[in-house]
């Protein structure tokens, strides 16, 4: 008896998500706890495990298609994932009528069925379509029946349809008679040009994650009063420290001693002083927050991310950078769950680690500020009157001017550089 595949439960206030991929095709056989299906959600991608042992007998659901908490994707049957075999005599049948099937459809008579699963099998040859695949060929003029399927069973994916608009667009396409020129007429401007362009474009799916972090971005520009301080601080000090202590840090901890845990409390600190940096505005009242969860935000394939650090006050400098280490390898391999990106009260983002000299970053709404670290680089600078050259890093602190004023946020900026010239107060202040 043939199981379903549904949609698992996606987290709190995530109702629907996207299919990414589909990791086994239809026929294959699949043994309890594989990944059958990866799915995109606003925050995180993950996969659909089969729950018992079989074959893939349908998938209803394609790339690129919105499903909802619970809906059916597919289903798995009994059997080993070998097909069964046909006699020649069938198999030679089978392949005669087939192509007969496309040239004896009447006219203007609707060759398309409904299955059970919603979507509709095109009965053209040229395998099936979903329909939001249907809908691209129906953008671009695309005849179905002049695509090839590679999907399972012949199924039309997006990639076919696109690689076919490609191809009708280059340049190789016969030109038309070109027609005598007349004195006095202005010549039609060239349009070959731009097919020729067009067959060097490739269209590529935003992820439901990418599609997200480009709406979220535009609502924290569009919501908040977003300005940005600058300041710099003068690195000499964590630098020295950390070149006496990195060795006998990572044999006493068993993880690196970084920057980035001498910035959250750093932080920290400075939250401790100015409450409402560590707050957050909901309607008419202002929610300021006793407890420190620390959002890092971490580079991936598919944007970024920001994983928290909980109760990062409570945590040690080797906690801090074992959390950070974790939470970034976890984001890399695509296994952070909803809990790792849940709340966070202030976030810190380096745009050092790629040469990003100075920025503006942008708010993490609801959050009302965020810190932009940079890259290390030594400067001339002046000290007691005389010009040295130091390790010097700019910060930038963006915040919402509708709950932070400028003299608050200049403040709590250069409290930050006041613990982190100072190293040894971070144990005090963090």
């Amino acid at each position: 008896m043939a199981a379903e595949i549904h949609v698992p439960e996606l987290g709190e206030s995530v109702a629907d998500a996207t299919v990414g991929r589909w990791l086994k095709q239809e026929g294959e056989a699949v043994k309890s706890g594989d990944a059958l299906v990866e799915l995109e959600t606003d925050k995180i991608n993950f996969e659909v495990e089969a729950e018992q042992d079989g074959v893939l007998q349908s998938i209803s659901k394609n790339e690129g298609e919105t499903v909802n908490v619970g809906e059916v994707i597919g289903t798995i049957g009994e059997g080993d994932g070998t097909a069964p075999e046909q006699p020649e005599a069938e198999q030679q049948e089978e392949q005669e009528e087939q192509p007969q099937a496309e040239t004896e459809q009447p006219e203007g008579e609707d060759t398309e069925d409904e299955t059970s699963d919603g979507h509709r099998e095109v009965e053209d040859g040229a395998g099936r379509a979903s329909p939001s695949v249907r809908k691209l060929a129906q953008e671009y003029d695309v005849d179905l029946a002049e695509v090839s399927g590679s999907g399972s069973g012949g199924r039309i994916t997006r990639d076919d349809v696109e690689r076919l608009i490609r191809e009708q667009s280059s340049p190789t396409a016969p030109e038309k008679t070109a027609e005598p020129e007349r004195d006095g007429e202005a010549k039609p401007a060239p349009v070959a040009s731009e097919d020729g362009r067009a067959a060097l474009e490739e269209r590529v799916r935003l992820s439901r994650r990418r599609q997200t972090i480009a709406q979220r971005l535009v609502e924290s520009q569009q919501t908040a009063a977003m300005l940005t301080t600058f300041n710099e601080v003068d690195m000499s000090a964590v630098m020295e420290l950390r070149k006496r202590r990195k060795e006998s840090f990572q044999e006493r901890t068993g993880v690196r001693l970084g920057f980035m845990s001498f910035f959250a409390k750093a932080a920290i600190g400075a939250l401790k002083a100015f409450p409402k940096v560590n707050a957050e505005l909901q309607d008419s009242e202002l929610v300021l927050k006793k407890y420190y969860d620390i959002g890092v935000a971490v580079s991936t394939d598919e944007g970024l991310v920001v994983p928290v650090i909980r109760d990062a006050d409570r945590k040690s400098f080797a906690e801090i950078e074992q959390g950070i280490a974790d939470l970034a390898t976890k984001a890399r391999e695509g296994k952070l769950t909803l809990e790792d990106l849940r709340g966070g009260t202030f976030t810190i983002t380096n745009g050092g680690i790629f040469g990003s000299l100075v920025s503006t970053p942008i708010l993490t709404m609801p959050q009302v500020a965020i810190l932009g670290m940079h890259k290390i680089q030594e400067r001339p600078v002046v000290i007691d009157g005389e010009v040295t050259v130091r390790p010097m890093m700019y910060l930038a602190l963006s915040y919402d001017h509708r709950v932070i004023d400028g003299a608050e946020a200049v403040s709590f900026l250069v409290r930050i550089k006041e613990l982190v010239e100072d190293p040894e107060s971070l144990l005090l202040e963090g």
